[in-house]
């Protein structure tokens, strides 16, 4: 069974997926972030980001930040 992130935040075509850890000293969070497009009829999706993806990549990462804190 594959593991799922704890939460995920969507800034219009990029997500943040934010994964949690168990350790000895409580939980831990790693996040990672995609950018999904559209080819033909199937979505993809890119871990490389251009300058347009770049303010949707921190506005996500500063909600996956906010929400990290909040656990």
């Amino acid at each position: 069974m594959a593991k799922k992130p704890v939460h995920q935040v969507k800034v219009s075509r990029v997500v943040a997926s934010i994964w949690e850890t168990e350790t000895e000293n409580g939980s831990r969070y790693n996040v990672t972030f995609q950018r999904f497009y559209k080819q033909g009829d199937d979505w993809k999706y890119s871990e490389s980001f251009g300058r347009d993806d770049l303010l949707l990549v921190a506005k996500a990462a500063d909600q996956a930040h906010s929400w990290i804190l909040e656990q």
